[in-house]
């Protein structure tokens, strides 16, 4: 054999060398053979020494070893988090992100054998002209050279009509992939340290917390102006209309930034888009404290949502990185309990300073040390997104063994700037347009989400113009929502536990998940009957204050549980689905402060909390209505079912 010769795949062999089978791959030095940390055998073939065209073994799975691990023929759907371009449907092996295997190394040709040639139910053809790039980024070779064949009769130059090999772009986004055998595509190894999942539970933990609080930041600089709205409207003299837009602007660049962080994450990491996009936000906090005029700080603020949004849009994924789907729960929770507190802090903490100092820069001063410190943070914590770890082992694989074949799925497949639009922008907007069950459980979110920022104009309506109480008074009337919201995060774990117990008795289905959203329901209501009862000024402020207590219980057991709903439900395309529920959340958060000041001014204190108390109240019945008919509906309403069971 000489030194070209690409890999050759011996998965149909056993040698004497612990009966595994290897693949050959060219030694890229003249020492001895050089075995992968995990691999099970190596030997050095070559007749001769001291020449750089040795071959040496590198063992990869087996069919029977897959079978072992639980592979079948049968492709599951891909993990929530798994990249945008095998997560649509067209993978042959979705588990290679979450499956830990003796060897590392699963060959194309081995899956094959196993009947996965095809994944779920579409076409596999493939008519179109099609390009292939092999990715040769061998340090020993000290080439860059790529691979390049076109034509749809040999993809290549390998001999095999209709075979698709690496980097595949096509037109056809639809077409299942068709992959050279010869690939090997990389996979955890056994208790690989390096596996989010194999990480301490006090450091999985710790990340979690961490990036709780990331969320805690970025809510709170969105809502920090609340408390002295009156600051920017004595600095630039506009009204306090004007002022508003400077919490709701920055609440619609959460709604866009998505579009952006999402495929900096699916292609460089979770790691790199927190640090491009906090350092963004933390420098333009810096021309929102010294504006020279309302637009300059308007149009600041906006970007500042826009960088700050990978906090919102991400960390959930990053804490569901490090936990497996049976036990995420939980640490989903605090995820949920963040994106609603932390807006609560804004109007707490810079009611103080607006009030004591007056100084409108001195609130985002603070706003960008509090985001400084958690950028400072967030950038120790190590990758946690699989795909990106995986790729870059295969490319460290790739210069060891010099085989340009050992690859991820999602380099296979190749990364098609059309199925990235389609996956973030098009197919959220397709799910909102077609998918009546998504657009209900959205609007849900969306009211709760749109009524917490609502309270941030309605209290200084009720505690301010009826109890004559100044910013830094009012700010403490949002202490019970942060109780409220906290003893939720407690009750989650109870509604785990129901789940869990569901689990072991039979297959779960999307409408169990319903539990906290039930219980939380018909708080999210009663707060708002009780809020405008005790707006009176002969009624001491505990009254319209302990609205506050219960709103915030509702509101993170309905988010948190709906969450995951949507998740089960649109398993399929789940990152879409959540990116549609952001895209309505995010629109009505910034909404509601432009109009809530005015309805409580027109209707009255009574009147404006009444008619939204009236609205929550129609909204309670949609848990419960799923969680009995959820099924039936979903399978009339949906164009499909695209929940797990829809692969089954």
């Amino acid at each position: 054999m000489d030194s070209e010769q690409e890999s050759i795949n011996s998965y149909n062999s056993r040698d004497s060398l612990g009966q595994v089978p290897h693949t050959y791959v060219p030694s890229a030095t003249t020492a001895g053979p050089r075995v992968r940390s995990g691999s099970r055998a190596g030997s050095d073939l070559s007749s001769t020494t001291g020449r750089s065209d040795r071959l040496r073994l590198v063992p990869t799975e087996t069919v029977r070893s897959l079978q072992e691990l639980g592979v079948s023929p049968v492709v599951p759907i891909p993990d929530v988090n798994a990249p945008t371009t095998v997560g649509t449907g067209t993978a042959i092996f979705p588990e290679e992100y979450t499956m830990e295997t003796p060897t590392g190394l699963v060959p194309v040709a081995t899956l094959q054998s196993l009947g996965r040639t095809q994944s779920g139910t579409l076409a596999a053809t493939r008519t179109r002209t099609r390009r292939q790039v092999v990715p040769t980024d061998d340090a020993d070779s000290g080439s860059d050279e790529k691979k390049i064949s076109h034509g749809s009769d040999d993809v290549a130059g390998t001999g095999r009509p209709g075979t698709a090999g690496t980097g595949l772009v096509d037109d056809d986004a639809e077409a299942v992939p068709e992959y050279d055998p010869e690939i090997e595509f990389v996979t955890f190894v056994t208790n690989d340290p390096q596996n989010p999942h194999n990480w301490s539970l006090f450091t999985r933990w710790l990340y979690t917390i961490l990036l709780s609080v990331l969320v805690i930041s970025v809510a709170y600089g969105s809502a920090c102006i609340t408390g002295g709205l009156g600051t920017v409207s004595a600095k630039y003299h506009v009204s306090n209309e004007v002022s508003i837009l400077t919490c709701s602007l920055m609440v619609i660049g959460f709604s866009l930034g998505p579009l952006i962080w999402s495929p900096v994450s699916d292609l460089y990491g979770r790691r790199i888009a927190y640090f491009a996009s906090l350092g963004l936000y933390v420098i333009f906090n810096i021309p929102c404290a010294l504006a020279p005029n309302i637009g300059c700080l308007l149009a600041c603020r906006f970007l500042c949502g826009v960088w700050a949004s990978s906090g919102l849009c991400l960390v959930g994924g990053s804490i569901a990185d490090m936990f497996p789907p049976e036990t995420r729960g939980r640490a989903i929770a605090f995820f949920a309990y963040a994106p609603y507190c932390g807006p609560v802090f804004g109007p707490l903490v810079n009611g103080f300073i607006s009030v004591s100092t007056k100084r409108m820069d001195l609130i985002f001063w603070v706003n960008m040390a509090f985001a400084g410190v958690m950028w400072i943070i967030v950038a120790f914590i190590p990758e946690t997104f699989a795909p990106v770890i995986l790729k870059s082992r295969a490319a460290k694989l790739r210069r060891e063994t010099g085989n340009p074949k050992i690859m991820t799925e999602q380099e296979a497949q190749g990364l098609s700037v059309r199925e990235m639009v389609r996956a973030c922008l098009l197919r959220p907007l397709y799910l909102a347009v077609t998918e009546p069950v998504l657009d209900l459980m959205c609007f849900y979110v969306c009211l709760i989400y749109s009524l917490l920022y609502a309270f941030f104009f309605a209290y200084p309506v009720i505690f301010g113009e009826l109890y004559g109480y100044k910013d830094n008074i009012i700010g403490l009337m949002f202490i019970p929502i942060l109780i409220g919201a906290s003893v939720a995060l407690a009750t989650t774990t109870f509604c785990e536990n129901q789940y869990i117990k569901i689990t072991k008795r039979r297959n779960p289905t999307p409408e169990d998940r319903l539990l906290g959203a039930m219980i939380g329901a018909p708080f999210a209501a009663i707060a708002l009957w009780i809020l405008g009862a005790t707006a009176y000024k002969h009624i001491i402020w505990v009254g319209p204050a302990s609205s506050g207590l219960v709103f915030g219980y509702g509101m993170v057991l309905i988010y948190y549980s709906l969450n995951n709903y949507i998740i089960d439900c649109y398993a399929i395309y789940a990152s879409s689905a959540l990116a549609t529920k952001v895209f309505l959340r995010s629109a009505g958060g910034a909404a509601f402060p432009l109009f809530t000041e005015q309805m409580y001014h027109k209707l009255g204190l009574q009147w404006a909390s009444w008619l939204l108390a009236f609205i929550s109240t129609a909204m309670v019945l949609i848990p419960f209505a799923f969680y009995y008919y959820g099924k039936t509906l979903r399978a009339k309403l949906s164009k499909k079912n695209y929940a797990f069971s829809g692969m089954e």
